[in-house]
């Protein structure tokens, strides 16, 4: 999945988390008819394990929660099982599967 992020930093909300001055992880989002859609969330290799994707997870929730949306929704690479457990330990419920774009997707959704 290879993003024109000019393109994305004009449509969507891009938050960096730093690490004294180095990137850390990254989250996407964009509010789309009073529900806030995760993009994207990343964390870098060298701080995975450290709680930087529940960090960003919980500042997704207080942003959505503060733009008033009733519900986060996601999509992951069915392939993406052991991100797919981490969703559902946080409250998302899977909604259906598709493919989408050449992408087997998994669409998950937690309401506020």
């Amino acid at each position: 999945m290879r993003e024109d992020y000019r393109q994305v930093l004009d449509r969507s909300q891009v938050y960096v988390l730093t690490v004294d001055e180095d990137i850390a992880g990254v989250l996407v989002l964009s509010q789309e008819a009073g529900e806030l859609l995760l993009e994207n969330i990343a964390v870098m290799p060298r701080y995975k394990g450290q709680g930087i994707g529940k960090m960003l997870m919980l500042f997704c929730e207080d942003y959505a929660r503060r733009a008033r949306c009733t519900a986060i929704r996601l999509y992951t690479h069915e392939r993406m099982t052991e991100n797919i457990d981490i969703y559902k330990k946080q409250g998302y419920l899977e909604t259906h599967r598709a493919t989408e774009n050449g992408f087997a997707r998994v669409f998950m959704r937690k309401s506020l």
